[in-house]
């Protein structure tokens, strides 16, 4: 007769050495935009959200169409956050008109956006000084 190993765990149970965890507490991933609107950090140009047009993985270069610079913004606890849920501030954000066509070099991370967030940062009015 085998033994039965239990034990409890913060995250669930273990039996036999095999971690299960409560179906209730599994959190869906959101749902990802199938248009590659993404946001961009770079080195030196620092945030930027817009189209995917062009990626050279190996030189740290994309190429963002219809991309605003996120210059400042609230309501979102890091540009993770921004890319899953936007902002909740919409109007305490500076984020400039949109331009057509950027180049970005320096890439340190893309992070896809969800339809909610992709909303939420195009909604954000023109900032202007």
């Amino acid at each position: 007769m085998e033994t039965l190993t239990v034990k409890t765990t913060t995250c669930g149970v273990e039996i036999n050495g095999v971690a299960y965890i409560r179906k209730d507490s599994v959190v869906d991933a959101p749902e990802l935009n199938d248009d590659n609107y993404v946001i961009v950090r770079s080195k030196d140009s620092g945030v930027h959200a817009g189209y995917l047009e062009y990626k050279d993985s190996e030189n740290g270069i994309v190429t963002l169409k219809n991309a605003r610079r996120i210059w400042y913004w609230k309501g979102a606890a890091s540009i993770s956050q921004l890319a899953i849920d936007g902002t909740s501030c919409p109007g305490e954000c500076k984020f400039p008109a949109p331009v057509p066509l950027i180049e970005i070099m320096g890439i340190c991370e893309i992070i896809p956006c969800t339809l909610k967030a992709i909303k939420s940062i195009q909604s954000v009015k023109s900032w202007k000084e």
